[in-house]
């Protein structure tokens, strides 16, 4: 059995906001491991915290852009050690200077985005040079772009968190400020995928899993488990898809209505959201 410190239940504590005695129980039913400890609370019937804590988080800024015609946009995150250099102008601007760049050359992927040249080096011996100047390791932890007939960043102040939404029509009236709020609601509400659909295979099973582990935990008859499992996975629909998700600006429509009040078929193409932490 894995040694559990009271540092490993307190990391777990606040990435889900459960009791001290029940996070340790879940660690060492789960032999140290944090993901299934999880699992376990949840299946356990816990309400567990959406954010993990701050200062459990690696440093670093998060930053999403788009380009000037709005129809391509970058979002990256990268990483520092401490709080005092992600806060430092010159690391700032240099991020600001590695954005810039990804704008202008629209990479493809992180790769395409390492080498591209800057000042006559690679981005990569661009990140290597502040590293020296800093003293502190960086790394480039997170990058993707996309693509669309509209594309909305979102920045979070702070640059802790930032978020990149693509839609599949231009030159609505309201389209502005409609993906500016959808790109807030990501930001805000964390969904996993667009639509039921785009939800992976393995999420859906384990949230069919836990369902069931719970209605039996309530003592649920045995030929009710599978559809009350399913009741929950509809609710999961719900609360963790985009266009399904209660519209955070107006809680009586979801985000598809809300865009299809705006203009018939407007809907969203793809979204990522960066937070450090997460």
């Amino acid at each position: 059995m894995a040694n559990i410190t009271a540092a490993d239940v307190n990391k777990l504590r606040q990435m889900t906001g459960a009791g001290m005695m029940d996070c340790k129980k879940a660690l060492q039913e789960n032999n140290g491991d944090f993901e299934k400890a999880i699992d376990y609370l949840r299946k356990k019937g816990q309400k567990l915290a959406t954010k993990r804590a701050d200062k459990d988080a690696n440093e670093g800024i998060v930053l999403a852009r788009t380009n000037e015609a709005h129809n391509f946009g970058v979002i990256f995150m990268l990483n520092c050690e401490t709080d005092f250099v992600a806060k430092n102008q010159e690391f700032v601007n240099f991020t600001n200077t590695l954005m810039a760049k990804a704008i202008e050359s629209m990479p493809k992927n992180a790769d395409e985005f390492n080498s591209l040249d800057l000042n006559g080096r690679s981005i990569a011996e661009n990140i290597t040079e502040m590293v020296g100047k800093t003293g502190e390791k960086m790394e480039l932890a997170h990058f993707d772009v996309i693509s669309a007939p509209s594309v909305f960043a979102y920045n979070h102040p702070g640059n802790r968190l930032a978020t990149l939404l693509g839609m599949n029509k231009n030159g609505v009236d309201g389209l502005d400020q409609a993906g500016h709020e959808v790109a807030m609601q990501i930001a805000a509400m964390a969904p996993v995928a667009v639509d039921k659909e785009d939800v992976p295979s393995d999420i859906i099973e384990r949230e069919i899993e836990i369902g069931k582990e719970q209605a039996r935990a309530e003592g649920k008859p045995e030929e009710m488990i599978e559809k009350i499992a399913l009741g929950k996975l509809n609710k999961f629909y719900k609360e963790s898809t985009l266009l399904n998700q209660e519209f955070v600006r107006d809680n009586k429509l979801s985000v598809r209505d809300y865009l299809t009040k705006l203009s018939k078929d407007l809907t969203v193409t793809s979204f990522k959201r960066f937070m450090l932490g997460a």
